[in-house]
């Protein structure tokens, strides 16, 4: 969500400092899971606005160190690479609810408990979120397809059962932290 992992760990120790502290007000009316991603969030909503206040640093990329990565062939790390640029374009608000629900793997009530938003609103904008992400990939040229298995409309009674093959675009699968 912050984009350097040395703020993102900062930010960590701060969140469970908080929450250490205010466990003697914790009242059980939430699950402390909620609660907890609500402390998160406030501090990480807190740092992005503060950030967008200061100043950026600009930093000049021979001083960079560069990437190695075996593993993966070229093409995947393009795409997995282009799936988080159009994952950081997204409004805060539609970021956290995919993420919460792709990487944290957190069901839709508790993205609603843990946002304060309604049910409703927590389903459109993770569908928002990924139709966005999709549309950034798609003009990026990367489609991410999965195939399965979609039964036909159902035949007239005198042709027998007919099952296509049909690509869908599937959610973007996000790679875990």
């Amino acid at each position: 969500m912050v984009g350097d992992r040395s703020l993102a760990e900062d930010l960590t120790q701060e969140v469970f400092l908080r929450v250490f502290q205010g466990l003697p007000r914790f009242s059980l009316r939430s699950k402390f899971t909620t609660w907890l991603f609500q402390v998160t969030k406030n501090r990480v909503l807190d740092e992005l606005r503060a950030t967008e206040r200061r100043p950026r640093a600009v930093v000049d990329l021979d001083d960079i160190p560069p990437l190695e990565v075996l593993d993966a062939p070229f093409e995947r790390l393009e795409a997995i690479d282009a799936v988080w640029r159009a994952v950081e374009g997204l409004s805060v608000d539609l970021k956290m609810a995919l993420l919460l629900r792709d990487v944290v793997g957190l069901s839709y009530g508790e993205i609603a408990e843990s946002l304060e938003v309604t049910l409703a609103t927590v389903k459109w904008r993770i569908w928002k979120a990924r139709e966005d992400v999709q549309l950034s990939l798609a003009r990026e040229g990367i489609e991410i397809y999965e195939e399965r298995e979609v039964p036909a409309v159902a035949p007239p009674a005198a042709l027998a059962p007919v099952a296509t093959t049909v690509p869908v675009l599937a959610p973007p699968a996000l790679p875990a932290a």
